[in-house]
């Protein structure tokens, strides 16, 4: 069983742990005691001490708290954890390079070594005294959390293993940097032996990124977990494993003296195969600890261990109808597809000891051009090329992660995991649709869309076919409800009249539909502009025909594309040329984004974002729709209209004019639309929160049950992209979009066939944690922001209009002079038209540049607020952690001179 592997590990760790204890139990308390408090007191004696500790913790407020935190906008430690390598490289030498030196500097250590203490137990007592001024530090450094819990709601399961990992990895550096302060006399040169000694396991990774076993020497890599939310065996083993290793090196060197310059010339030789054989042995340890993957999730929605859906699921499998999963995986993967073959694996080994004989896991370890290779290409398992950065350039990989489940019933092909995918998700559904006998079933219609076209087939349908059987649906004829258990339509808007009608019928039969149509859909864009538009005309069948000859005109959508029919059975409006604008952008990376583009998420101004009564939407954290249409419903009571999704007040509507102008696809020979820049506010915005998708069922005797969504581009493939691609960008530090547009198209075709085994499963992934404290300030900068520009619109517009106002009056009162005769009047009529015109483009000239003017200073103005506010909070960041230090130094300096004084004769006290 491959749960043993684990077993085997932990036996190893709980030998060394038992080791350690026996060893530390021969000593004697009292010795270690007194060496101990010795050195902390000595630590704190001066002033170095809590110089260290303050810069310390001020220069992780500056790593945690940096530009990039803001733009992020996640209440996470990540800016530090990815530093905080570099950052022990100061504290570590700096805390140890006294340790060693000054006893030798000072001629105390003879003295030290008299002592009735042995030799290990001053050992133990000095990197005890090191452990405790380090433990210091980082106590105080968690002022940083004070800061994080005001500004945002942080995860802290997560917080709780990140200072795990930064005291373990501390821990553990501190033996190395006591080992260079036992080679000299001097402090500086300590420090900078230190510093070296010490920037071998922090950089040794960039010798080969893509080598397993110099990889698995590498401290950030190892304490990459930890950061993730997990203690993880193989981590903790590696921290332990270096520390023994360094102290047994600083205990060889000190007992030296007890051997060098007598005549045991082979003492030296005897320890140096000592030392490496015990290198050997840690370093093997953790070889084989690194495939371990055992760990403890700590994280709040428990992402790393198997849910309850899961269990239930695997315990149903029949027994006659065993599961069999094989792993294809790739031994060296590049380091941002390093989490997920972890995940992947320890998941698989619990599926694998949850199932007992109801499940089999195979791994097979796969080399390109092998015969492995061969058999995973024969199960549709193919290698896939990722990009991956490696010493600021890029490379391609060809990668294996990916899995084939099968049972007597059926068999499943998850051809890859990207980065961002859900695995358990993945891997459950794939185990429930195998172990069923009889899948569910889609009817895709046939639109203009053509999702379903055999040459270039949306992701969206791909990603059902691993849950059901998916079928072209043609509307020519009438649909039979008894074919499909979900009709997916998309674009129902290019329907012809009779098709149409067929749609109609089946809609208000209530059978379930997922309906999504788009006024302007960006997913058929191209260098010529967007084409079909439910407004633009049908594309000709054929384009041109032989010798240039057009082919028959196209048929005529129903109702002009209007789709009225559909609309008034659903008793909803929606309007086929008009799309909604919203303020709201959550991510300043983004912030050049025009305001069409929806970034729909709870906040203040809208908490029914999304519905938590639906399931379709609760749990869902944050999706992003782009110049997207809006439903509402109409009066009456005979249809439930229960809004999904929906943006914020901050908002308003565009007519179809006022953000395209006309455009032709010259390759299609069809009618395109070329988008118009968008102002950073477009319009007047309206107090609605206008919805973008609702859930429409039927009451009393009308039977309805539809998911409407009025964006197309909301399932669009850039979506399926972005989900396998997240943790790549987060890896990469690149800007990270953690949407869940695929997990709501699954959820509302899920639910509409009744199926609810995976709807938790979807949302199980770190929760958004945002800055709200930034996020309230940023709102009210931008919504006064918005307030000036229409003030300054509407100035521009009243300046414009008095214009034209004069102009007709000047019109007005020639027209009514009487001495003029008709040709005399009517060609100064002429004339003074034509200056008017050129007058009045050059005052809207004039007058547009002055409200252009205006609006830029008015952005200007607000970027300045919003920095000044992640200015004010990275000062009181910084600041607040160095506060406590400093007073406790201060109180330690008063508390010692009092102590001083209080010993000494009034008499004998210099008097003023």
């Amino acid at each position: 069983m491959s749960w043993l592997h684990d077993v085997f590990v932990w036996g190893q760790v709980l030998l060394l742990v038992a080791g350690l204890i026996g060893l530390i139990a021969s000593l004697r308390d009292h010795s270690v005691r007194a060496i101990f408090k010795r050195n902390v007191q000595s630590y704190f004696a001066g002033v170095l001490g809590y110089v260290v500790i303050v810069a310390f913790v001020v220069a992780g407020g500056f790593l945690a708290f940096d530009r990039t935190f803001f733009t992020n906008n996640l209440a996470n430690l990540d800016q530090l954890s990815d530093r905080f390598p570099l950052l022990l490289l100061f504290l570590v030498p700096a805390i140890t390079m006294n340790i060693w030196s000054d006893e030798k500097k000072l001629g105390t250590e003879e003295l030290l070594f008299t002592l009735p203490a042995r030799d290990l137990e001053i050992l133990v007592g000095k990197y005890l005294a090191a452990l405790a001024v380090y433990t210091v530090a980082l106590v105080f450094s968690l002022a940083h959390l004070v800061v994080l819990a005001y500004i945002g709601d942080p995860d802290w399961g997560v917080v709780f293993t990140t200072y795990c990992g930064y005291w373990f990895a501390g821990a553990a550096l501190l033996s190395a940097g006591m080992f260079a302060s036992v080679l000299t006399n001097s402090a500086t040169v300590a420090f900078v032996l230190g510093t070296v000694i010490c920037a071998i396991p922090v950089f040794i990774g960039h010798l080969s990124s893509e080598n397993v076993f110099i990889r698995a020497l590498s401290l950030p890599e190892q304490f990459r977990d930890f950061q993730l939310g997990m203690l993880p065996l193989s981590g903790i083993a590696y921290f332990m494993s270096f520390t023994v290793l360094m102290l047994y090196l600083n205990l060889v060197f000190i007992t030296k003296r007890h051997w060098s310059g007598t005549q045991q010339t082979n003492m030296g030789l005897q320890f140096t195969i000592r030392t490496l054989c015990t290198a050997v042995i840690l370093i093997g340890v953790n070889m084989v600890a690194a495939n371990a993957t055992s760990r403890a999730d700590f994280t709040s929605e428990n992402l790393y261990t198997l849910s309850p859906t899961t269990e239930k699921l695997v315990e149903n499998i029949e027994k006659d109808h065993p599961i069999t999963i094989q792993a294809f995986l790739s031994p060296d993967v590049p380091r941002e597809y390093v989490p997920i073959r972890k995940q992947l694996i320890g998941l698989l080994r619990q599926y694998d000891q949850l199932g007992g004989s109801r499940i089999e896991v195979r791994f097979v370890k796969v080399e390109r051009f092998s015969d492995e290779a061969e058999e995973a290409q024969l199960l549709g398992i193919k290698a896939v090329p990722v990009q991956s950065e490696r010493d600021g350039r890029q490379y391609q990989d060809n990668i294996y992660l990916g899995a084939v489940v099968s049972s007597g019933y059926d068999e499943i092909i998850i051809p890859f995991f990207g980065a961002g995918s859900l695995a358990e998700y993945e891997l459950t559904r794939s185990i429930s649709t195998a172990s069923n006998e009889k899948r569910l079933k889609v009817g895709v219609l046939k639109t203009d869309a053509n999702i379903l076209n055999d040459s270039n087939e949306w992701r969206i349908i791909t990603e059902l076919r691993k849950q059901y059987d998916v079928d072209d649906v043609s509307p020519k004829s009438a649909i039979n409800a008894d074919d499909y258990d979900v009709l997916f339509a998309v674009l129902p808007s290019s329907l012809t009249a009779p098709e149409m009608k067929n749609l109609v019928d089946y809609v208000k039969a209530g059978h379930p539909t997922f309906i999504c149509d788009d006024p302007l859909p960006l997913a058929f864009s191209s260098m010529f502009g967007v084409s079909n538009a439910p407004s633009q005309p049908k594309p000709s069948p054929g384009g041109r025909g032989m010798g240039g000859m057009r082919s028959p005109p196209p048929e005529q959508k129903a109702d002009n594309g209007k789709a009225t029919s559909l609309i008034n059975a659903l008793n909803i409006a929606w309007n086929n040329g008009q799309i909604v604008w919203d303020k709201f952008n959550p991510h300043p990376v983004f912030g050049d984004l025009p305001p069409s583009y929806l970034f729909i998420k709870p906040r203040e101004e809208i908490r029914g974002a999304f519905s938590v009564d639906s399931p379709i939407t609760n749990g869902l954290q944050e999706m992003l729709a782009a110049y997207a249409g809006h439903i509402q419903p109409r009066p009456g009571d005979d249809t439930h209209f229960e809004p999904l999704l929906r943006i914020g007040t901050n908002s308003g509507i565009l007519d179809w004019d006022q953000f395209t102008t006309d455009g032709f696809d010259f390759q299609r020979m069809q009618p395109t639309a070329q988008l118009t820049p968008l102002p950073s506010t477009p319009g007047a915005k309206d107090p609605d929160a206008h919805v973008i998708a609702a859930h429409i069922t039927g009451k009393n005797d009308k039977q309805l049950n539809v998911v409407y969504v009025a964006d197309l581009d909301l399932i669009s493939d850039w979506f399926f992209a972005q989900r396998d691609r997240v943790d790549v960008q987060r890896e990469r530090g690149e800007p990270e979009l953690n949407l869940d547009n695929v997990s709501f198209t699954l959820n509302a075709v899920d639910v509409l066939a009744g199926e609810d085994s995976y709807l938790d499963l979807r949302k199980r992934r770190s929760t958004s944690r945002t800055l709200k404290k930034v996020e309230e300030q940023t709102a009210k900068f931008i919504n006064e922001r918005t307030r000036e520009e229409q003030d300054a619109t509407k100035q521009a517009d009243k300046n414009f209009d008095a214009a034209k106002a004069r102009f007709a009056a000047e019109r007005t009162k020639l027209q009514e002079d009487k001495s003029l005769d008709a040709r005399t009047r009517d060609i100064l009529l002429r004339n003074m038209k034509e200056n008017e015109d050129r007058r009045l483009e050059v005052f809207e000239a004039k007058v547009e540049r002055a409200k252009q003017e205006s609006i830029g200073q008015i952005k200007a103005k607000t970027e300045q607020e919003i920095r000044k506010t992640e200015e004010r909070i990275q000062m009181f960041a910084v600041s607040i952690p160095a506060i406590p230090a400093i007073l406790l130094g201060v109180f330690i300096f008063f508390s010692r001179l009092s102590n001083e004084r209080r010993g000494i004769s009034s008499d004998r006290l210099v008097k003023k």
